[in-house]
C-alpha cells in the first residue's frame, strides 16, 4: 500500500512539474497549437452568405435641389453601425390618429378619442400581465398621422359602437373600423371587440411555447378589411413628444418624400386614406417612437406583395418586406425612392433591419 502511494505521489508530482517549472518552448508550442486550433474552428470562419435581398452600398447623390438638413437639438450618432439596431418584432400595428405628434407615452394620449382607447386596450391585452402577452410575439403598437376612416367614431360618447382605424404590417392590411372596447370578463366577450381583433390577427400562427395561437376563423368578423397590394408605405418617426431630433427631422423628410414620389408618377402621396390601395398612390405618414432617436431620421419602407418593379411587369424584389433605415436626411430621399421603392435595392449604409411577412426578421 505504501509503495502504491509513493507511485501515485510521484506520478502527481511529474504531472504538476511542467506547470510549476514551465518550459518556454513547450509553452510557446502550446500557445501556437491553441491558436491554430481556434482558427481552424468552423464556427469562427466567416460565412459568405448572400444577402436576402438585392443591395447597394451607398445612397446616390441627389440630381435635383433638396432642402438642407435642419439643425438638430441634440447630436446624431454617426459612429455606431446601423445594421441590427432594429428591434425584432412580429407585426407592427399603426393606429390612425390624425395627429402629427403625441405625448411621450402614447397610451397616455388620445383621452376621449377612440384611437386612444385602442392604444390603452391593446396594452392591457398584449402588455405585461395581459391575457395575450407573449414574449415571443412582439407586436409593435405605433401611433400614426394617418387619418381615421369616416367609418370609425372619433368620440367615446357611444361606447358600444366605438371603433378606430389601423394598418397592420407586414400583413399589409388596412382596417377602417376596429372595435376598441375590451371585455371585462370572458363571459362578456360574446360580441366582436378588441380581443376578437387580437385573436384574429395579432396572435402567432404557431406557438413556440404552448401559448395561444391565432383563430383565423375570426377574420370574418372584419369584412371591411382591405388587403394592400399596390401602394408603398413610407413611415417616418416624428415623435417630437419623445425626442425632438425626430420631431425636427420628420416634417422635412415627409415633404421631400411627397415631392419626390409625385415627380416619379405617384399622383397622390400622403396621409389621407381616401385612397387605400392603388398603383398611383403612396402612403406617407409620421409615426411614434420605434427606437433609435439618435439615428434620426428613422424611416420604414413597406413594399406591398403585389407591387411591381418600376417599368416592369416583374414582381418587386422587396415585395412583402419592410425595410428600416436610419440617418436619413433630405439629400437621401431621392436615392431611397429610386433605389428602394422603385428599384428594389436595400441601401446598406442606412440599413437598420428588415421584416418579411413569410420569414420574419431579416439581417445582413
Amino acid at each position: 500500500m505504501a509503495g502504491r502511494q509513493r507511485i501515485i505521489r510521484a506520478a502527481s508530482l511529474q504531472s504538476l512539474a511542467p506547470i510549476s517549472r514551465p518550459n518556454r518552448s513547450a509553452a510557446t508550442s502550446a500557445r501556437l497549437f491553441s491558436s491554430t486550433s481556434l482558427s481552424s474552428n468552423p464556427a469562427r470562419i466567416p460565412l459568405d452568405i448572400p444577402p436576402p435581398f438585392p443591395v447597394t452600398k451607398t445612397c446616390p447623390e441627389p440630381s435635383c435641389s433638396c432642402p438642407a438638413t435642419p439643425s438638430m437639438p441634440a447630436p446624431i450618432d454617426y459612429d455606431q453601425p446601423l445594421n441590427g439596431t432594429m428591434a425584432a418584432y412580429a407585426q407592427q400595428l399603426l393606429i390612425c390618429t390624425g395627429q402629427r405628434d403625441w405625448t411621450s407615452r402614447i397610451e397616455e394620449d388620445g383621452q376621449g378619442q377612440s384611437w386612444g382607447e385602442m392604444v390603452r386596450g391593446l396594452k392591457s391585452l398584449l402588455g405585461r400581465g395581459g391575457k395575450y402577452a407573449d414574449p415571443f410575439n412582439n407586436i409593435l403598437v405605433t401611433s400614426s398621422s394617418f387619418l381615421p376612416s369616416s367609418l370609425s367614431s372619433l368620440s367615446t360618447s357611444a361606447a358600444t359602437s366605438q371603433t378606430a382605424s389601423a394598418f397592420l404590417f407586414p400583413s399589409f392590411k388596412y382596417f377602417p373600423s376596429v372595435p376598441v372596447n375590451v371585455p371585462e370578463s370572458a363571459s362578456a366577450s360574446a360580441t366582436t371587440d378588441l380581443s376578437t381583433f387580437v385573436r384574429a390577427f395579432l396572435l402567432p400562427n404557431e406557438s413556440r411555447h404552448g401559448g395561444q395561437i391565432r383563430d383565423q376563423s375570426l377574420a370574418a368578423e372584419f369584412p371591411d378589411a382591405v388587403d394592400l397590394q399596390h401602394s408603398p408605405v413610407v413611415l417616418i418617426c416624428g415623435h417630437g413628444g419623445r425626442d425632438m431630433r425626430c420631431g425636427v427631422m420628420a416634417p422635412v423628410l415627409e415633404t421631400e418624400f411627397q415631392n419626390v414620389l409625385q415627380s416619379k408618377g405617384y399622383t397622390s402621396a400622403g396621409s389621407n386614406n381616401n385612397v387605400v390601395d392603388s398603383p398611383e398612390h403612396a402612403h406617407i405618414g409620421l409615426i411614434s417612437h420605434v427606437g433609435g432617436h439618435k439615428y434620426a431620421g428613422n424611416v420604414i419602407i413597406y413594399i406591398p406583395p403585389g407591387m411591381k418593379e418600376a417599368g416592369s411587369s416583374s414582381p418587386h424584389p422587396l415585395a412583402g418586406k419592410g425595410i428600416w433605415y436610419g440617418r436619413i436626411e433630405p439629400k437621401h430621399v431621392q436615392g431611397v425612392v429610386e433605389e428602394t421603392i422603385l428599384g428594389g435595392k436595400v441601401i446598406t449604409d442606412h440599413f437598420r433591419g428588415a421584416v418579411d411577412r413569410e420569414s420574419g426578421v431579416l439581417r445582413l
